[in-house]
């Protein structure tokens, strides 16, 4: 699930909500929604959050159960 991976690359990051949070301008609480899916994330917060761990918004939070094989096979 996307949300599992944002915590876990938050926390091999060594990050608390709290740091990522003030990194994207919202509250802790309203991080902490985001990542245990209480709260819907925009496109553009996506973007900021996944700047704060140089990657892109689709290495979080878009499903990678299809490999690149079968992703390749439906289009």
């Amino acid at each position: 699930m996307a949300l599992d991976k944002l915590k876990s690359i938050r926390t091999e990051k060594g990050l608390s909500c709290k740091q990522v949070a003030d990194s994207v301008g919202i509250s802790k609480e309203y991080y902490w929604m985001i990542e245990n899916g209480k709260r819907r994330l925009n496109y553009e917060l996506a973007v900021k959050i996944a700047q704060v761990f140089d990657t892109s918004p689709d290495n979080i939070f878009l499903g990678n159960q299809l490999t690149y094989s079968e992703q390749e096979s439906t289009t």
